[in-house]
């Protein structure tokens, strides 16, 4: 079933990415090659672009290709690796759930007001961002479980 749903994510985001790179030729013939710039074609644009990113980070991209800063992990030992691990993942994952039904208000609300081109209510342009915060939360949620069960952070330290 999770190999089912990753594969749903990646086709999800593969089909964002290529509607984009649609909407951004066809942007490109029109202003250039027709002299007729189209209006629709740089809001969906944006739009799309925010979905990539968002659903990208949310669902497709795994925790350890995201950029990090790890100068400071790379020398301390298993047991604070593993107090740093369960930190850093309570405190994103913590405020990402406080935070999670005043962003869910927002962007519910945000239904009153459309784009100005498209007409497409806000709501369903920062939704991806309530995926995100959601795909935060039990991402961290998951690798508190991990650190401390003891998982991940020892093939990490053979790595080096």
């Amino acid at each position: 079933m999770l190999r089912w749903l990753q594969r749903a994510a990646n086709l999800i985001g593969g089909g964002l990415f290529l509607t984009l790179f649609i909407v951004f030729l066809v942007q490109i013939t029109a202003r250039f090659g027709l002299n007729k710039p189209l209006p629709w074609t740089d809001e969906a644009a944006v739009i799309l672009y925010l979905w990539v990113i968002l659903w990208a980070a949310a669902t497709v991209v795994p925790e350890r290709e995201h950029v990090v800063f790890d100068l400071v992990w790379n020398s301390v030992g298993l047991r604070t690796r593993t107090a740093m691990r369960i930190a850093g993942n309570l405190l994103i994952g913590g405020l990402c759930l406080v935070a999670l039904p005043a962003t869910w208000d927002y962007v519910h609300f945000m239904k009153r007001e459309g784009t100005p081109v498209l007409g497409i209510p806000f709501m369903w342009v920062f939704l991806p961002f309530v995926v995100l915060m959601v795909s935060l939360v039990v991402r961290s949620a998951c690798a508190i479980w991990q650190a401390l069960k003891g998982r991940g952070l020892e093939q990490e330290l053979h790595l080096q």
